[in-house]
């Protein structure tokens, strides 16, 4: 039985790091923001408009409780996941978990294309995105830093890196 969890801030490559694994090692995949707007039929930023950042939380909680119980998965958990609950806790006893790093360059440059994308990050001029990226990652830092393994999250920009960040992760792993 494989159990997989991928965190790290929005924009580190979770996602896509994640589903190039899953398809090389033949496990499913899931992203749990994906997850829970399935199971409830709204986007992230509408349940978070609706209850709340609190009851949002806690629905991630119980979203990631349940995706949790799956096998032969890897499962990239939303950037905050970690930060809330007994979640990191959670994933440590449930599986593998890896904290994708990536230098705040990096995300800046990232996050700075798709602030339509990711509505907290909306109207941001330049000095309050990279201000907002640095401030963030220094309160998620401790949550991340739990994670089992750790991983440079910077080198997945094109095909090749993508193969070898899945190589890599598997040999981290030994699968």
């Amino acid at each position: 039985m494989i159990r997989i969890f991928l965190t790290g801030y929005m924009g580190a490559g979770k996602t896509t790091l994640g589903k190039a694994f899953a398809r090389e090692q033949g496990l499913s995949f899931i992203d749990l923001d994906w997850y829970i707007e399935g199971r409830y039929h709204k986007s992230i930023p509408q349940l978070f408009a609706e209850r709340g950042e609190e009851g949002f939380r806690t629905l991630e909680r119980n979203m990631l409780h349940e995706a949790g119980e799956f096998e032969d998965v890897v499962i990239s958990t939303g950037g905050g996941t970690p930060c809330f609950f007994d979640n990191m806790d959670y994933m440590n006893s449930h599986g593998q978990t890896v904290f994708l790093d990536v230098c705040p360059d990096v995300l800046f440059r990232r996050l700075r294309v798709a602030t339509q994308q990711r509505p907290i990050l909306q109207g941001k001029s330049d000095g309050e995105l990279r201000a907002f990226i640095d401030r963030a990652l220094a309160e998620r830092m401790p949550y991340y830093t739990q994670a089992r393994y750790r991983m440079d999250g910077s080198r997945l920009e094109n095909r090749s890196q993508i193969a070898n960040s899945v190589r890599q992760l598997g040999e981290m792993l030994t699968m």
